[in-house]
């Protein structure tokens, strides 16, 4: 079952690692996928839902519930995870 939270970035990307690591750190469930680490098909669908969300396909992206943060932007993620979690409440 796909996650409400997608990550999205590479393994080499220090901002992607730090995102990941917030996520983490703030308890929350999420799926993520390092871009870089997927060959052939896999990883031509997930550059596809990439493109479809950001089309620029820079890194990281991150998907709430649909709303999508591109780049490390630690207080727009945490104002997207308290809203998250309200609803799940």
């Amino acid at each position: 079952m796909e996650k409400a939270i997608k990550l999205y970035g590479l393994s080499s990307c220090a901002h992607c690692k730090s995102l990941r690591n917030f996520l983490i750190d703030s308890g929350v469930a999420f799926d993520w996928t390092y871009v870089d680490m997927l060959v052939g098909e896999e990883r031509s669908r997930a550059m596809k839902a990439l493109k479809a969300i950001n089309p620029s396909c820079s890194f990281p992206t991150l998907v709430v519930e649909g709303d999508v943060v591109v780049g490390y932007k630690k207080d727009k993620v945490r104002e997207l995870i308290a809203a998250y979690r309200r609803k799940s409440e």
